[in-house]
């Protein structure tokens, strides 16, 4: 299935890239509800993340994890809040938000926006962290 995240993997398209392993990418959302959300995605073409075999959901939950609490020391935040949806785009995958209140997990919200620049920064914090 062609999707914005293929081409996000196979670097067609530019992204601020968080982590990268042979399985699995993260990079920052490019319209975030919060400074740092971040998008989690298993490399494999699996439209539902319940569709996900039992061992890449369970690592994709590890890193997920692990991403979480990298993200939480480089955004000031209460905590990380994690969202499973899916419509947006069909392949699996999970949104890390730094939350500071209940709203900032509203997806009906407008999206902030931040430069090219800003987006670097932040992801290179982040990567600081990991």
């Amino acid at each position: 299935m062609e999707n914005i995240f293929k081409k996000i993997i196979s670097k067609e398209i530019k992204s601020h890239i968080i982590y990268e392993d042979e399985y699995f990418l993260a990079f920052l959302d490019i319209f975030p509800l919060a400074k740092g959300h971040t998008l989690v995605i298993p490399k494999k073409e699996v439209n539902k993340l319940f569709d996900l075999d039992i061992e890449t959901y369970q690592n994709l939950m590890l890193l997920s994890h692990k991403l979480a609490n990298s993200l939480e020391k480089a955004v000031p935040c209460l905590r990380v809040g994690m969202s499973v949806i899916g419509l947006e785009v069909p392949h699996a995958h999970v949104h890390l938000v730094p939350l500071n209140n209940m709203n900032d997990l509203n997806f009906m919200r407008s999206k902030l926006i931040f430069t090219n620049e800003e987006l670097q920064e932040i992801a290179t914090t982040i990567k600081n962290y990991i």
